[in-house]
This record gives C-alpha cells, structure tokens and sequence, in this order.
C-alpha cells in the first residue's frame, strides 16, 4: 500500500508542477523574437539583438468583477473566480512574457470589465489588482520597461457614455495617461487612437478632438514606418477569413446606437467611412488591435496599398477564448546606407499561452484514476483482472444477502439445481447439489457408484429399501455448503470490502498530504510580490 500512495504522489506532484508551473515556462522557451532573416549580416557572427526593439502586446485581460458574472460583490465564488484568473494572467506575465526580456509592453485596451460602470472604490481596487498582475510599480521602479496604454470600451465606454459620464474618461486618464498620442520605439513610429471615439456624433467635443489628432498625425512628414495601434478592429466585410489561428466563429458587423440621441452604445468594428480615413490619413504598415478575444488576420485595401491588421487575442482565460496568447514584436533601429528603412522593419509573432481549462479537466480525471487505482489495484501478485472480477463478485454476493437474505436464495437455487441423496456407511442421508441435470435416460436401477465408506444409490432405489427404517434416517441438507458456507462467504466478503475501504482512505490520505502543500506553495509563489 505504502509504495502505491507513493507512486501516485509523485504523479500528482509532477502534473501539479506542470499544470501549476512548467507549462507557463513553455511559451518563453518556444516562442522566441522574430527578428527578420534579412538582417544586416545576420551571419557574420555578431550578436544583432540590439538591432531591434522588443515589444510585448497584451490586450483585453478584463478583470472580472461583479458586472461579469452577476455575483453579489465579495461574495465567495466571485472571489474565487476573480482569484483564479488573475493568478492566470499573473503566471502568464511573469513566467512566459517577462523572461522574454522586452524592451517595451504595449496594452490594448480592455483592463477591467465593468470599467464604466464601477464605482470610485471598486475601480480603485481593480486599478490596484491590475498592477499587482502586471507588477506594474516594480518595472516602472526597478526597470528600464516601458509601459504604453490604450483605452479600451471596457474602461471607458462608447460615444454615448462620453456625454452623459464624462467623469468615466477623466478617471481613467489619470490612472493610463493619454487616450491620443504617438510614441517611436527604433525607427517605427507607433500611432495609438481612441476608437471608442471615431464613431460618435460631431457635435460632441470628444470625437472632434480625436480626429483632430489624426489630422495633425497625417501632416507630420516622417520617413519612419507607422503601426496604428487601435482597440476595435477596422471595418471588414462579413464572413471575412481571419487566417489559421482563429479558434471562434467570425463575428461581423454590429453597432446597437441609443434610440435618443443615436450616439453608440456597442460597435464590434469601426465603420467603414472611419476606417478609410483612418487609412488614408495614417498610412499605417502595420495594424494592431484587440476587442475581438480571438485572433485575426485581415488585409485591408487603401489607395496607397494593402496593409495588414493583426486582431490580438486575450490574455485571459475566462474570456471565451480557450487560446490565450499574446504578441512578440521586433522595431527595426536600422536605417539602410541609401537611408531607408528595409521591408521587413516590422516582425510580429503570435505565442500561445496554456489551455488552463484543459489543464483542469486533467486534475479531474487524475483523480478519478486515482481512486480507481486505490479501490482496485491488488494487494498480491493476483493478476487484476481475476482480482477485479472476484472483488465484484463478492460484493454482489453480500448485496444479496443483505437484501434479499439466505432462505431465499436456496429458494430459488432449489427451483434452478437437482440435488441427489447420498447415503454414508452409518446410513446417514445427505443431499447433494448436481451441477448439471441428470437425464432420466441415464439412470438404472442396479446402478450404484462406490466413493470410499459412502455409496450413491437412486432416490427411488433407496426409498424403496429402507422405508421400514426411517428411524436410522438423518437428514443433512447441504450441512457444509449451502447454510453455512453462505454467512462465512458474506463475513469474508464484508471485510473485505471494509479493508478496500480503509486502503482507499490511506492512500488518497498519503496522496493528499503530501500535494495539498505542495499545491498551496506553487499558488501563492506566484501569486505574492516578488
């Protein structure tokens, strides 16, 4: 028994370390920077690294809150929800992402889920579970990371929320910063737009003020590359392909206005009007956005060329995506000796997080196994087939007994088997249970069979010769088998079945104490501040 719990442990304390922790190792050791194989002279032996800038893209981690799920506040299933997620996207952050080494970590919107709705206290707290995920107050101190925000409809609604909550805004500019704004990072220049804001009414001092930035964004002559960063995706046709790494169902277009004032409620993408302003005032290479929870690849068409928007998947697992994932992305620093960037400035690549839903069900069906095995597995060197067989035999044998009791089970043997008389030396009659049904055919008067002291004789032959004795007569009716070999076959088979019980407890005992801990310090290792 002792070996068995030991065997099961070390099973369940490699799955633990793997579910728990080596499986967010393998992102970072198989997802590597996707630096352009046209490099200056990638071959000569030089260590090229610094030839480009490292950017980590996360989008739409949504923590949850008491808007996602309908839980009352603080109550105990929110609570461990919200915990197991966070813990999520925590290891996923600091196990695949930040060993990676980036130079820079870009954001795509999408940092709480019920942002607007919220209020001062409870945005506060999510503010404050978010940089504990990200860790963010120790890489703004303790690093040369630099950290980029783009607002999301989750943190501060569409068009129609901007009139009547404009404090929602306000809040979330002092916590991120800016909602317009540019950043360069090598010689590619990053263009990050509110598109909560495109889409919305004129007349409202928001929108205007947006567009008003791509204006002066499209007027600023530069030689570098753009990538637009936006959180809503550009406008596509319906049932447009979104590549290979699509794991849903293609979302198309939508966009609910309220019935007022028709300013936007929900939009899925920008319009299309938006979009090709967009493309034409910006005149991206590259385009990045989120929203979506899945991944998508599309190519748009602007008059000056196509240009490819990368739709980025979420980083959490209970968005309804099973595939979390975030981006790599390398920013060329070089500049050609004819002084132009090289057409591979740009390198993005998509790295995949664990499936945690279906490293769960593997918890599960461990476990399962595990009783299986502590219920099953033999004692002796009992082959586990026979073992299984006769243990289940046994068990429906005292299930009998116990319902149905002794008196009726010979009942109903009676009525199934023959038995024959047998007649010892001493002239002691005792009845035999035939295992198979003599034909009368078979049988003769003069017939007897010799068997040491004890001679078989017919019933009517014995009948016949002693019925002027009956005195002599003594009846043992299965004295040996039936009566009492069936009470000590349902001792023997309660007992058994007590010490399977018993064995089965010690063992998922042994297995519990010795992985409960060892469960508890992978969580919290990853989960206190380092």
């Amino acid at each position: 028994m002792l070996k068995l719990a030991v065997f099961l442990s070390l099973i369940w304390a490699l799955t633990l370390l793997y579910g728990e922790m080596f499986s967010f190792w393998v992102p970072f050791l198989s997802c590597s920077w996707p630096h352009p194989s046209t490099s200056s002279s990638m071959t000569d032996g030089v260590d090229h690294q610094r030839d480009y800038v490292k950017i980590a893209v996360l989008t739409d981690p949504q923590l949850m809150d008491r808007t996602s799920l309908h839980l009352a506040p603080k109550s105990f299933a929110l609570e461990v929800a919200q915990f197991y997620t966070d813990l999520y996207m925590r290891r996923a952050f600091l196990s695949s992402i930040l060993p990676s080494k980036p130079d820079i970590i870009l954001f795509l919107g999408d940092y709480f889920d019920g942002g607007p709705f919220l209020s001062d206290e409870e945005w506060q707290e999510s503010w404050s579970r978010f940089k504990h995920i990200f860790d963010i107050d120790m890489l703004e101190q303790t690093t040369n990371i630099k950290l980029y925000y783009l607002a999301g409809n989750h943190d501060i609604g569409y068009a129609a929320f901007h009139s009547r909550m404009p404090e929602v805004i306000k809040r979330y500019e002092k916590a991120f910063g800016e909602r317009n704004y540019q950043f360069t990072a090598g010689k590619v220049d990053f263009i990050t737009i509110d598109a909560q804001t495109l889409d919305g009414h004129p007349q409202n001092n928001i929108t205007p003020a947006t567009w008003e930035f791509v204006k002066n964004v499209s007027n600023h002559l530069s030689s570098n590359p753009r990538v637009l960063l936006t959180h809503i995706p550009l406008y596509r046709p319906d049932q447009t392909a979104c590549g290979s790494y699509r794991s849903s169902s293609i979302i198309n277009q939508r966009i609910n206005r309220a019935a007022q004032d028709k300013e936007i409620l929900y939009q899925n993408y920008i319009t299309e009007k938006g979009t090709n302003d967009l493309l034409d005032s910006i005149k991206p290479a590259l385009i990045l956005s989120g929203h979506d929870h899945d991944q998508c690849t599309v190519i748009h068409k602007s008059k000056y060329g196509s240009v490819e928007e990368h739709t980025l998947g979420t980083i959490s697992w209970q968005q309804g995506n099973l595939f979390p994932s975030y981006m790599l992305l390398s920013a060329s620093s070089l500049i050609l000796p004819n002084g132009s960037m090289s057409a591979d400035a740009i390198s993005t690549k998509v790295c995949f997080l664990p499936v945690q839903l279906y490293i769960y069900i593997w918890y599960i069906l461990l476990f399962v196994i595990t009783l299986l095995i502590a219920v099953f597995w033999p004692t002796s060197g009992v082959l586990f087939p026979n073992y299984l067989d006769g243990f289940l035999r046994n068990v429906r044998g005292l299930i009998s007994s116990s319902f149905w009791g002794g008196g009726k089970k010979l009942k109903s043997e009676d009525e199934i088997y023959e038995y024959e008389e047998i007649w010892d030396a001493e002239g002691s009659m005792h009845l035999i249970k035939k295992t198979f049904k003599v034909s009368s055919t078979c049988s003769s008067d003069s017939a007897s069979v010799e068997r040491g002291n004890a001679i078989m004789r017919s019933v009517a032959r014995k009948q016949e010769t002693d019925t002027s004795n009956p005195a002599d007569v003594t009846l043992h009716i299965g004295s040996d088998t039936a009566v009492k070999a069936l009470p000590r076959t349902n001792k023997s088979a309660t007992k058994m079945v007590i010490r399977r019980l018993v064995r089965t407890l010690c063992i998922i005992t042994i297995v519990a104490a010795f992985n409960i801990p060892l469960y508890m310090m992978l969580l919290f290792k990853d989960w206190i501040d380092k």
